[in-house]
């Protein structure tokens, strides 16, 4: 009596088992009495050397490769050159001395990383560049061109540097520095914002006259969504900043 045939497999379930490592048929074993006579061949020993030799130079060349790409380090930014030509003389005898304390600045941006905010996303969140980072805080960036910009008309000088004369009139700036990231209001378009607070007081013999206060805040638009982009536009933003300190000093005089 003739065996019933098997039923058919469902035909997906077959072709997934087909593609299955563990159900794939295994290769025929060669001869083994032909095989070891192919390994005892002297035609197949220098082939198995050279192979092996290949072998071994092209994992010492991937070790040297390793050992060779090493992590590139953060580019590093500032406030470029300044001035490329002195300032002409005679004109800061016009105008009261200026005693320039260290420029504060909030605690989250006392360090030299380049920061950024996603206002689309989330705007209360600061975050650094990996790969770029000041030359050294903002803050001191920031007070040597009030220092070199200032000087262009009047004598500038650290606190410690002299003493306050009253018959010597002499303004006290102390600034701080509240914001100083780059925002992104979309992935494409960022700008570079700056904000500082300026207070004024004149040293006198009975004390510290307050003569202003007063806010700056200046955006310049990064050229390129990047940090070099945002670099560029921190430094305008400063540059501009810095002119209207400038100007309103001349004011209070």
């Amino acid at each position: 009596m003739s065996r019933p045939a098997a039923p058919k497999a469902n035909s997906t379930a077959a072709r997934r088992a087909e593609d299955s490592p563990v159900s794939r048929p295994a290769a025929p074993k060669a001869n083994s009495t032909a095989a070891r006579r192919a390994e005892d061949s002297p035609v197949s020993r220098p082939a198995r050397r050279l192979g092996g030799g290949l072998l071994l130079v092209a994992s010492l060349a991937l070790s040297s490769c390793a050992l060779l790409d090493k992590p590139s380090r953060p580019l590093v930014y500032d406030f470029g050159p300044g001035m490329l030509v002195g300032a002409q003389g005679g004109s800061s005898a016009a105008l009261p001395m200026v005693a320039l304390p260290a420029v504060e600045a909030a605690t989250a941006i006392e360090g030299t990383a380049v920061l950024y905010r996603l206002l689309y996303a989330d705007a209360q969140q600061l975050l650094p560049y990996a790969q770029a980072r000041w030359s050294m805080a903002p803050a001191q960036l920031v007070g040597q061109r009030l220092r070199e910009t200032l000087g262009q008309r009047r004598t500038v000088f650290n606190p410690g540097d002299g003493t306050f004369s009253a018959a010597t009139p002499t303004l006290v700036l102390r600034v701080e520095l509240e914001e100083f990231s780059q925002l992104f209001e979309s992935p494409e378009r960022s700008v570079g914002l700056v904000r500082m607070r300026a207070t004024v007081v004149q040293a006198l013999a009975a004390g510290d006259k307050l003569l202003g206060q007063r806010s700056f805040v200046v955006q310049r638009l990064a050229p390129s969504a990047d940090a070099p982009g945002g670099v560029r536009a921190l430094t305008a933003a400063t540059n501009a900043a810095v002119e209207e300190i400038e100007q309103w000093l001349t004011q209070l005089r």
